[in-house]
C-alpha cells in the first residue's frame, strides 16, 4: 500500500459537512524517532470539530486545507530506527490535533501512550475523560458529601463526570433527553435523573434543592446555563466545558441582568475550564483514569450507533450536535 485517505477542511464553512472533504496522500515511512500507526477507531468531538471548521476556536488559527480529528486508537505497523519504546503490533493511543480523522498517521513516539488493547472504549478516557477529571478537580474544587450537577450527563464527557463525582463521595444529579439515557444514569449510580422532556430543571432543583447546588459541571449552555446559575449554592462553583446548544447555530444575544447579581451574595463563582490550558495535570489524570477502568471502577459507554469510515464522518458529527448519543460517539476504520 502507498496510499492512505484522510479528512480535511477544505475551506472554512458554518456546515462541517460543506467544510470537508476526503483525499489521498502518499504513506510515508516513520522517520528515527517516530512511529507509523493504523488508526483503528477515532473520537467524534462535534463541537470542537465545527467550531474548527468555522474559523472560531479562539487559540487555533488554521488556514485550509488543514487536518481534522483529535483522538484515536489504533496499532503500530512500523517503527524508526531509533524508537525504544514501541514495537509493532502495540497498541497506541495519540491525541494529536489532526491524527484523528485519518487511515494512518506518523508522529512523534513521545506523543502515543501504550493502552491494552486498541478498543474504542479508551477513547472515552483520553481525552474525554481527562478532561472530566481535570475540570471536577482542579478548576470545580470538587470535595465530598456535596451536591453535583451534570448536564447532558449521559454524553461521552457527562457519563464519565458522574462516575467520578460519585467516586468521590458525592449526591449526583444527571440531566438528560431520552429513556435510554435514563437507564445508562441509573446504571452508573446517579441519585436523581432528571428527563427533561418530562421534567422542569428549575422546578426540580427549587423544590428538591432549597440550599442550591455545590459544583455544577455544565456543557449545554443557553437556558440550562441560566438555570444552573441561578441555582448555585453558597461558594457554589459552576464549571463550563462548553455549550453544545449553540455549536451548530447562531450565537443566541442575551438582554437580562448582569451575572454578578446572581453570584455576589453567594460568594458563588462560574469558572471556563479548557483542556489546553491545563496541559500539566494530562499524565497524572489519564494514568487514574485507565487504572480505574482496568480495575472494573469507571464504566465507559461507547454509543452503539456504527459510524464507519471516513465518509460517515460528516453523519456521526451532525448525529451528536443533535444529542441522540448515548456516551462517546466514534468511527471505525
Amino acid at each position: 500500500m502507498t496510499n492512505y485517505k484522510k479528512l480535511i477542511a477544505k475551506q472554512l464553512h458554518q456546515d462541517f459537512k460543506s467544510a470537508v472533504e476526503i483525499v489521498e496522500v502518499p504513506l510515508t515511512a516513520p522517520a528515527n524517532h517516530e512511529i507509523l500507526i493504523r488508526n483503528k477507531f477515532a473520537g467524534i468531538n462535534a463541537g470542537f470539530d465545527t467550531l474548527l471548521c468555522r474559523g472560531e476556536v479562539s487559540y487555533i488559527k488554521l488556514t485550509p486545507p488543514f487536518d481534522l480529528g483529535v483522538e484515536a486508537v489504533g496499532e503500530v505497523v512500523a517503527v524508526g530506527a531509533d524508537v525504544s519504546g514501541f514495537r509493532v503490533s502495540d497498541a497506541v493511543i495519540t491525541t494529536v490535533r489532526g491524527g484523528g480523522y485519518r487511515e494512518y498517521q506518523v508522529i512523534d513516539a513521545s506523543l502515543a501512550v501504550k493502552v491494552r488493547e486498541a478498543t474504542p472504549e479508551v477513547l472515552n478516557l483520553v481525552p474525554t475523560g481527562v478532561s472530566a477529571l481535570v475540570a471536577l478537580e482542579q478548576v470545580g474544587e470538587m470535595q465530598s458529601d456535596e451536591v453535583v450537577l451534570v448536564t447532558a450527563a449521559a454524553g461521552g464527557t457527562g457519563h464519565i463526570a458522574v462516575q467520578l463525582a460519585k467516586l468521590a463521595g458525592n449526591h449526583v444529579i444527571g440531566t438528560c433527553s431520552s429513556e435510554a439515557k435514563e437507564k445508562l444514569l441509573q446504571e452508573l449510580g446517579c441519585d436523581r435523573i432528571i428527563n427533561y422532556h418530562r421534567e422542569n430543571l428549575q422546578q426540580v432543583l427549587k423544590q428538591e434543592y432549597p440550599k442550591g447546588i455545590n459544583l455544577i459541571f455544565e456543557c449545554v449552555g443557553k437556558q440550562v446555563f441560566d438555570t444552573c446559575v441561578d441555582n448555585l449554592a453558597i461558594r457554589g462553583r459552576l464549571v463550563s466545558i462548553g455549550y453544545i446548544s449553540e455549536y451548530g447555530r447562531s450565537i443566541e444575544q442575551v438582554t437580562q441582568a448582569r451575572i454578578y447579581h446572581q453570584l455576589f451574595w453567594k460568594a458563588a463563582s462560574v469558572r471556563g475550564f479548557l483542556m489546553p490550558h491545563y496541559q500539566e495535570y494530562i499524565p497524572e489524570a489519564r494514568d487514574r483514569l485507565l487504572n480505574l477502568f482496568y480495575t472494573g471502577k469507571l464504566q465507559v459507554s461507547v454509543d452503539s450507533t456504527p459510524f464507519l469510515g471516513l465518509e460517515s464522518i460528516p453523519t456521526a458529527v451532525a448525529y451528536l450536535l443533535s444529542g441522540q448519543n448515548c456516551g462517546k460517539v466514534v468511527v471505525r476504520f
